[in-house]
């Protein structure tokens, strides 16, 4: 692929792009009066595509382990090799692409975290029955509200912020696009690790052939209990968040399982204490887990929640206010083809009629006054999110926080109002309100994200715009389907199945405002201790109370994934000046060879429930696709606990290739 025309041959982003400089005066890679392809048939094609496979594996993931990982930069890497391998196509095309494939992660994220409470409720019930053009719609219509509450900021977030703001996924993802132009090693890892993260989970996973234990455990003295869940997925989530936060969120977890549960059990001895219906002795430690623990971890993330809300309260105000101010200035003169957003009148119209049709579709039952507050929470919420993942990432951005608080705060309206009918419907209905709000705020931060990535490279604001919304309802337009499938599938909720962890935590929220259910005690306890991480350690209470609320068994390989993290940095420091460009370039490397092994295990994951589903629906019988599982037990009794060893050893090899895929450097490349 050539340079592009007028960019006088550059190799790489301009300087610029890293210095604090006007976002008029910056020259992207793409001069705003070269005239490129860009929002082509082609390109539109392939980021759907890219939108809906991205957004079943992050469904799956998210379900899983309670986390998403920015599809940004593998989406970046995979269109540059498709058009490596077309041999045609500009940059503004590969950029379209990504903008278009990363849609769908972002909108899974806002799904999983809260749609599948309804899966839950639905087990006690009846009267709420999950429908899948229910969760596309809702999907969709909060999707499209966050791409459009985006475009009022993004002349002054993303052009006149430039520098301030580093949006360091979408600077990467620029970074991504303009070296393919030159070489594909980035490419091959990237793909190399899909390939050896999708034979891993087709070998270990339970419902796949089951060659090995993949989540060897071990009981402790007084009910405690560790042990590890360890598949490709959790390794590569604990390499990309790093050391810090992996620890963080293990010495949570570990907090829970090794100290907390073996203390509540010696408290409760032969009695039985709410909410659970037997006494405390003949509980086993996970059904210590359910029945307590998690109300402990729902006061951990609704304080830590709250808390990193109050700590962001002056960056939200000033882009609110700024971000109003700029909304409504009038243009001066023609823009340049780089600075052009969809006309605000487009944007005011579109979101309106997204309003009207959340109030008016029987599916979604938020009401006028619901859909008044979809439209303010979520404007809200975007203008935090826009704002945060400019300075941490999309990876980081505490959405679930927001969520949690959008919850709170309707729920109370709803009480205060008399909306409660004191039947599903109530619940049905706030929780509708939060899913849309979460799913604008999550998908706001990616559309950042990219918007940075067309700034830097040169592409056209209102087209990536218009592929965004493109992205958001193919990926919608899915994820009704991919849940239901999931949930016949593994059980989304179940102790044994996926845990849904955001998406629990929302349902006890809304239960406990609305019913008056909750047992304070344990949701007291979980505030004091997100309290004591916060203030007294400093730590980031968010990522604690998330490894309270989740198994010990997730966390550890995430530790071990952010361990190795630590490692590389290590060694890159023992070899030249700290952050060299050795250094990068191996972490780099990591980050490409973790996305792989994320994407490809979830991949599997996703298509191993498919298949379950459809032998099951052919068959007439749910347990008819156990006909391909091999199983391990043989192993067991041979060898006691020996496919526990094979299992942890199968993992180490694993660590080893995701650790030579970092360190190796070729020189092609």
């Amino acid at each position: 692929m050539a340079a592009p025309p007028g960019s006088d041959e550059r190799k790489g982003l301009p300087p610029e792009a890293y210095e604090v400089v006007p976002g008029d005066e910056y020259r992207p890679y793409v001069p705003p009066n070269a005239t490129l392809p860009e929002l082509t048939l082609r390109a539109v094609l392939i980021g759907l595509a890219l939108a809906v496979v991205f957004g079943a594996a992050n469904a799956y993931l998210g379900l899983r382990v309670g986390l998403t990982v920015s599809a940004s930069i593998p989406a970046a890497v995979m269109a540059v090799a498709v058009f490596r391998v077309l041999r045609r196509g500009s940059i503004l095309e590969t950029n379209m692409v990504q903008t278009i494939g990363s849609a769908g992660e972002s909108l899974a994220a806002g799904v999983i975290f809260t749609i599948p409470a309804l899966f839950i409720w639905s087990r006690t019930d009846p009267s709420i029955v999950v429908d899948v053009v229910q969760i596309s719609v809702i999907a969709g219509l909060g999707g499209i509200l966050g791409v459009l509450f985006m475009i009022p900021l993004r002349r002054y977030l993303i052009s006149r912020e430039h520098g301030k703001l580093p949006y360091p996924e979408g600077t990467a993802c620029a970074e991504v696009q303009v070296s393919g132009q030159e070489g594909g090693g980035r490419a091959r890892l990237l793909f190399a690790g899909l390939g050896v993260g999708a034979l891993y989970q087709a070998l270990a996973n339970s419902s796949g052939l089951s060659l090995w234990n993949e989540s060897p455990h071990a009981r402790l003295p007084k009910k405690a209990e560790i042990g590890g869940d360890f598949t490709p997925e959790l390794l590569g989530v604990g390499f990309i968040i790093g050391p810090r936060i992996a620890a963080v969120m293990f010495g949570g977890s570990a907090l829970a399982w090794l100290i907390l549960i073996p203390a509540i059990a010696m408290w409760g001895g032969e009695a039985t204490i709410y909410p659970a219906a037997a006494s405390m002795a003949d509980l086993e430690p996970s059904q210590i887990w359910h029945n307590y623990i998690r109300y402990v971890g729902a006061g951990a993330v609704g304080f830590a929640g709250i808390v990193t809300l109050l700590k962001s309260l002056p960056t939200i105000v000033e882009s609110f206010k700024l971000g109003v101010g700029h909304a409504g200035r009038g243009r001066e003169g023609a823009l340049p083809r780089t600075q052009q957003d969809l006309p605000l009148k487009v944007v005011v119209g579109l979101a309106v009629l997204t309003a009207v049709a959340l109030w008016s579709w029987p599916g979604v039952p938020v009401g006028p006054v619901g859909a008044l507050l979809v439209v303010v929470f979520s404007f809200f919420f975007v203008t935090v999110s826009s704002r945060i993942v400019g300075l941490i990432g999309s990876s980081s951005n505490p959405v679930s926080g927001m969520t949690i608080a959008a919850l709170i705060l309707t729920a109370l309206i709803w009480v205060a109002l008399g909306l409660d009918d004191g039947g599903g419907g109530g619940k049905v209905a706030v929780l509708a309100v939060g899913a849309v709000v979460c799913v604008s705020a999550a998908v706001a931060g990616d559309t950042s994200q990219d918007l940075k990535t067309g700034f830097l490279v040169g592409a056209t604001p209102r087209r990536m715009q218009v592929g965004e919304m493109l992205g958001v309802l193919a990926a919608a337009t899915v994820m009704g389907g991919v849940l239901v499938v999931l949930n016949e599938s593994y059980g989304i909720g179940a102790a044994n199945g996926l845990p849904a962890p955001q998406a629990t935590l929302m349902g006890l929220v809304i239960d406990g405002v609305l019913e008056a259910s909750l047992p304070w005690g344990f949701v007291l306890l979980g505030a004091a201790l997100a309290a004591v991480a916060e203030f007294v350690f400093r730590l980031p209470s968010l990522a604690f109370a998330v490894g309270l609320y989740l198994p010990v068994s997730l966390m550890t390989p995430i530790f071990v994934g952010g361990l190795m993290r630590l490692g590389l940095a290590r060694k890159g420091r023992r070899e030249e000046p700290e952050d060299g460009p050795l250094a990068v370039r191996r972490r780099e490397q990591g980050v490409l060879f973790a996305s792989g092994l994320i994407a490809g295990a979830a991949l599997v994951g996703v298509l191993i429930g498919g298949a379950i589903y459809v032998v099951g629906r052919i068959a007439g019988d749910p347990s008819a696709a156990s006909m391909w599982v091999v199983g391990h037990e043989w192993m067991d009794a041979l060898v006691p606990h020996g496919s526990a060893v094979v299992g942890t050893l199968a993992f180490a090899a694993l660590c080893a290739a995701l650790w030579r895929a970092a360190t190796r450097i070729r020189e092609e490349d």
